[in-house]
């Protein structure tokens, strides 16, 4: 398949599955994404063998066209990525595969059944199928898994302790159990139907099946607010909201962060004039936390002829992003502090795209003073942020006196 055909293809900018597909239309290759839009297109770039990998290029080459499936949330992407995965064992997410050490969520066969998260081995070696009611799984990305997790239990409450409830050996442990139920982690002692009624739920909602559970509820509801139960119908009502609208930005943030710099894609932003004149901006790029000097732009800034330096930034971003055929970057660096990071933030937003942006303030000699963004982020790519930074910056003063010395 050719970006040619791809451009035909209009793939919506949402958030869900999507599969490559041979010429005998079998699956190829399934994937989830934030936006299905650009994540599909980062597929047709000169560099994929070198971004992705030598087997992901030759899937491509093999693959006739592209369909997919919208959903309603990343977290419900994640779900059904992981589903389709395991029913049809596609060759390209398959091969030299080794899940074992991958996570799967299992639900135990008790009384009160616990919900936990087993490695692939441990699921074989210390699990009979006996003791397994349901399990789900494998998902690759354990910390995608583990953001997951935590909005899906605010979702539902369900235990995940260590054994079973009701064998606790220990009063720490009975401590632990009878705490979490009184901050709300687990649900209340008691009231087994309920607890199950719940656990169906939640199996329901890792099939894929979110409607079945929110018809449920809906049912439940009706039903409290017919014997006037109004606080607890209420209580139902706002499960149901939190299910239509699912606030999964961890997940976002997940799926578009990186793990190591040295085969992604840093983009820096700067804007230079003199006294409010001859303003111009420029995107510098690090690839494997190099410098790609041949994907360096320069933009001469055409909205605004005094200075403001937020609203600057602004037309370099939007006028960036009209270049499809540009690969998107995993992180965003620009010089100067809130007022900037937030600019970029609401032009990546208004674009559809969650990447994150990290803002470099500077003192009044113009060094590093400060870097403002995901904490995480910051720490583990400090040196690719500052690299990036003092090349935009470099590369935006050069470029401006350049400029002024051919307008004299």
């Amino acid at each position: 398949m050719n970006r040619a055909k791809l451009s035909k293809l209009n793939i919506p900018d949402d958030s869900g599955v999507y599969f490559f597909l041979g010429k005998r239309k079998e699956i190829l290759y399934i994937g989830k994404a934030t936006s299905l839009r650009n994540r599909v297109r980062s597929y047709f770039t000169l560099d994929l063998k070198e971004k992705r990998s030598e087997l992901i290029e030759k899937m491509v080459e093999k693959a006739i066209s592209v369909e997919w499936t919208v959903t309603d949330s990343v977290l419900e992407a994640l779900i059904l990525e992981t589903n389709l995965i395991r029913t049809h064992k596609p060759r390209f997410n398959t091969i030299s595969k080794d899940d074992k050490s991958y996570n799967h969520l299992v639900i135990t066969k008790e009384e009160y059944p616990r919900v936990l998260v087993v490695r692939g081995k441990d699921l074989v070696e210390k699990y009979d199928p006996g003791e397994i009611l349901y399990e789900f799984g494998p998902f690759p990305s354990g910390s995608l898994f583990k953001s997951a997790l935590k909005i899906v239990k605010k979702l539902f409450r369900f235990y995940d302790t260590r054994v079973p409830i009701g064998s606790e050996k220990s009063k720490l442990a009975r401590g632990v159990v009878d705490f979490n139920r009184q901050i709300g982690l687990y649900p209340k002692e008691g009231n087994r139907d309920e607890y199950l009624r719940t656990i169906k739920h939640l199996r329901l909602f890792f099939s894929g099946q979110k409607h079945k559970v929110i018809k449920d509820l809906e049912q439940e509801m009706k039903l409290l607010a017919k014997v006037e139960k109004f606080e607890e119908a209420h209580i139902i009502k706002k499960k149901i909201s939190a299910l239509q609208h699912i606030e999964d930005v961890s997940l976002i943030d997940s799926d578009t962060s990186f793990r190591d710099a040295r085969n992604k894609r840093v983009e820096a932003y700067d804007v230079s004039h003199f006294g409010g004149e001859k303003m111009v901006g420029v995107m510098v790029v690090l690839e494997r936390g190099e410098p790609a000097k041949s994907e360096y732009r320069k933009f001469k800034i055409k909205s605004i002829d005094k200075s403001n330096d937020p609203q600057a930034l602004k037309e370099v971003l939007e006028r960036r992003l009209e270049h499809d055929e540009w690969p998107l970057p995993q992180l965003i660096v620009v010089d100067g502090g809130k007022s900037q990071k937030s600019v970029a933030e609401k032009v990546l937003k208004q674009a559809g795209l969650m990447i994150p942006v990290v803002a470099v303030t500077k003192d009044e000699h113009h060094r590093p003073k400060s870097l403002l963004g995901d904490e995480s982020l910051v720490s583990k790519f400090e040196d690719e942020i500052l690299l990036a930074n003092h090349e935009s910056h470099r590369f935006s003063l050069s470029y401006h006196r350049q400029k002024r010395r051919l307008e004299k």
